[in-house]
């Protein structure tokens, strides 16, 4: 009997698959202490953006389905 690998859940809410086959991540750091961060950097903090080259695989590991 084969089993299914399960998805780990808190990566599959926090990465997107992209149609490249890259992943999307939202950005830290964007939570509290917010008085002291400049305008721009918040705003740049809303972006998402891909995860890293050197990530790439772990994420994979942890979304077998994705």
């Amino acid at each position: 009997m084969k089993l299914k690998m399960k998805t780990r859940r808190a990566a599959a809410k926090r990465f997107k698959k992209t149609a490249s086959g890259e992943f999307k991540r939202a950005k830290g750091y964007k939570s509290h202490i917010l008085e002291k961060k400049a305008p721009a950097r918040k705003r740049n903090l809303r972006k998402a953006t891909l995860v890293h080259k050197t990530d790439h695989e772990r994420v994979v590991k942890m979304l077998p389905y994705a």
